[in-house]
C-alpha cells in the first residue's frame, strides 16, 4: 500500500509520496538513521505535488483552519487533484499521513481517504521539514524562513487578539494602577503640606482633604498678598464662606516664613500635578466601573467594583477565579497567613480580600467568620454566571446582594432568609420576560407542556409498579395459612403465568416453603 504524506508549511502545502517502504520495514529507528542523510532520504521520500499560499491572508486562514482541526475548500480540491482516484465499492490502495490526527478523521469523514498519524508518519515528516527547501525548485534562500516568521507572527497576533479569556485584562491593569495611584497622591500631597506649612502652616488644620488642600495653595500662592478680595474664589474652592473667612484671618496672623518668588513657583506647579493626578485617578475609576459593568456585572453588583476587580487581579482572570471554589474565594489574599498558620498549627485565616467589602464590617465579631464563608459562596456562583452567562444582566448580581442582606438580618435579628432554589426560579423568571417576547412566551409554554405530560407518565408508572409489589406481598401473606403442598402449585401457576416476577418475592416464597416443611 503505498504512502502519502500530507506536510503543511508556511509557505504551501506538500505531498510527499514514500517509496521503499517495505525496505526500511516501517521502522522508526531506521527512518531516525535515515533523516539526517539527504541520499538516502531522497531515495525513500519523493515531491508527488506543492499547492503554494495565494497570499498571507490565505496562509494565516490556511493556518487557522489546521489548528482547529478543519479542512478547508482549497486543501480538499488538492488532495482530490493530487491523489489516486478510487473508485466506487473498492478500497483505495493508499494512505496518508500526517502529523495532526484531528485534521486526519475530517478528511477521512468528508473525503473518505485513509488517514493515520504515527510515530513512523511524525519521523518521515521530520526528514521532510529538515530537507523541505531542497525538495522545492526555484526557492531562493531565507524565503522558507521569511515566510515562517511572518506567518508565526500573523498567528500569534491573531490568538491574542481574539482571546475572549483575556478582556478582563484591562481590569487587571487597571486595579493595580489604580492602588499605585492611591498610593502616589497620597505621598505627594504630604509632601504638598510639608513644603507649603513652611509659608502658611495654619491651612493644614483649616483644610484636611488633600485636594482641596493642594488647590488652596495653588491659589493662594503668597499668604501676604491674601485680602478680602478672594473670598469668592476660596469660597468656590472650598464650598464654605466661613472656612474662607477663616484662611483669610489665619493668613493675616500667619507665623510663616516668607518664600521666594521661585519657590512659590515650584510649589504651585508641584500642586497642580498632585491635582492633576487626583482628577486622573477619579476618571481612571469611572472606567474601572464601566469596564467592570461590562465584564463582571454580577459580581459587581454584588461585592463592589473596586473588591471585585482586585479577586479578578488576584486570580489571574475571571475564568480562573470562576473555576476557585468558595473556600478558595474566601482567602483569596491572604496566602501568607494561611501558609504560616499551617507552619505554626495555629488558626487559619477566615478572609481575605473580600474583608474589604462592607457586609463584613457591618457583621458582629462573632459572625464575621460566617459572613465571609457565605459572602464567599455568593461571590463564587456571581463569577461563574458573569464568564459563562452570554447575556449581560446584573438581575443575579442584586438578588445575591439581598440574601447576603437577609443572612445579616437573619444573624442579628434571627429572621429566617429565603431559600436559594426559590431566589433563583424568580431571577430566572424575571430574566426570561424580559429577554423573551410574546411569540417567545407561547413556544415555551408549549415546550413546557412536554415535560409535565412526561412526569405525569411516570408517576402513574411508579403508581402501578408499587400496586404490583402490594398485590404480590399480601397474596405471601394469603397463602401462609395454607398447605405447601398448595404453595407448590400456586408458585408454579404463578410462574407460568406472571412474566415478569419480582426476584423478592421468589425469595420468601422460597424461605416460607422451607420453614413449613421443617415443621
Amino acid at each position: 500500500m503505498a504512502l502519502y504524506v500530507l506536510y503543511e508549511s508556511a509557505s504551501g502545502y506538500g505531498l510527499f509520496i514514500a517509496h521503499g517502504i517495505d525496505e526500511i520495514g516501517q521502522n522508526t529507528e531506521a527512518v531516525r538513521s535515515s533523516v539526517s542523510d539527504l541520499n538516502r532520504f531522497g531515495k525513500v521520500v519523493k515531491l508527488a505535488a506543492f499547492s503554494p499560499y495565494e497570499s498571507a491572508l490565505d496562509a494565516l486562514n490556511q493556518c487557522n483552519a489546521i489548528s482547529e482541526g478543519q479542512m478547508t475548500d482549497e486543501l480538499r480540491n488538492f488532495l482530490e487533484l493530487t491523489l489516486p482516484k478510487v473508485k466506487e465499492g473498492k478500497k483505495p490502495k493508499f494512505s496518508l499521513g500526517m502529523a495532526e490526527p484531528k485534521l486526519g478523521s475530517h478528511i477521512h469523514e468528508v473525503t473518505k481517504i485513509p488517514c493515520q498519524s504515527n510515530e513512523f508518519v511524525l519521523e518521515l515528516l521530520r526528514g521532510i521539514r529538515l530537507h523541505f527547501d531542497r525538495f522545492i525548485e526555484n526557492l531562493k534562500p531565507g524565503d522558507l524562513e521569511k515566510a515562517q516568521l511572518g506567518l508565526g507572527h500573523s498567528y500569534s497576533r491573531a490568538k491574542v487578539k481574539f482571546n475572549v479569556n483575556r478582556v478582563d485584562n484591562m481590569v487587571i491593569q487597571a486595579i493595580f494602577l489604580l492602588d499605585t495611584l492611591d498610593k502616589d497622591v497620597n505621598s505627594f500631597s504630604m509632601r504638598v503640606r510639608e513644603w507649603y506649612s513652611w509659608h502658611f502652616p495654619e491651612l493644614v488644620k483649616i483644610v484636611n482633604d488633600n485636594y482641596l488642600y493642594a488647590k488652596v495653595a495653588k491659589y493662594v500662592e503668597d499668604k501676604s498678598q491674601l485680602s478680602e478680595d478672594h473670598l469668592a474664589g476660596l469660597t468656590d474652592i472650598v464650598g464654605d464662606e466661613d472656612k474662607a473667612k477663616e484662611i483669610i484671618e489665619a493668613a493675616k496672623a500667619s507665623m510663616g516664613q516668607d518664600l521666594s518668588p521661585i519657590d512659590l513657583i515650584n510649589v504651585k506647579q508641584f500642586a497642580q500635578r498632585v491635582m492633576d493626578l487626583a482628577e486622573y485617578r477619579k476618571k481612571l475609576y469611572d472606567y474601572l466601573v464601566a469596564k467592570m459593568n461590562d465584564i463582571a456585572p454580577n459580581l459587581a453588583a454584588l461585592i463592589g467594583e473596586v473588591v471585585g476587580a482586585r479577586l479578578i487581579s488576584h486570580a489571574g482572570s475571571l475564568t480562573n477565579l470562576a473555576k476557585c471554589p468558595s473556600s478558595t474565594l474566601q482567602i483569596l489574599g491572604a496566602e501568607k497567613a494561611l501558609f504560616r498558620a499551617l507552619k505554626t498549627r495555629g488558626n487559619t485565616p477566615k478572609y481575605g480580600l473580600i474583608f474589604h467589602s462592607s457586609f463584613i464590617g457591618r457583621a458582629s465579631a462573632r459572625n464575621k467568620g460566617r459572613m465571609a464563608r457565605y459572602l464567599a459562596n455568593k461571590c463564587s456562583i456571581a463569577s461563574r454566571i458573569d464568564c459563562f452567562l452570554e447575556q449581560s444582566t446584573t438581575a443575579f448580581g442584586e438578588k445575591l446582594r439581598e440574601q447576603v442582606e437577609e443572612r445579616l438580618d437573619f444573624y442579628d435579628k434571627g429572621v429566617a432568609p429565603r431559600k436559594n432554589i426559590d431566589v433563583m426560579k424568580s431571577v430566572l423568571e424575571t430574566v426570561d420576560n424580559k429577554a423573551g417576547d410574546e411569540p417567545m412566551a407561547d413556544v415555551n409554554g408549549d415546550a413546557n407542556e412536554g415535560p409535565i405530560s412526561e412526569k405525569k407518565k411516570k408517576e402513574k408508572r411508579k403508581q402501578l409498579e408499587e400496586e404490583d409489589e402490594e398485590m404480590t406481598d399480601l397474596n405471601g401473606v394469603n397463602a401462609e395459612g395454607k398447605s405447601a403442598k398448595k404453595k407448590k402449585k400456586k408458585s408454579k401457576n404463578e410462574k407460568m403465568e406472571d412474566v415478569t416476577p419480582a426476584t423478592e418475592g421468589k425469595k420468601k416464597k422460597k424461605k416460607k416453603s422451607k420453614s413449613e416443611d421443617t415443621d
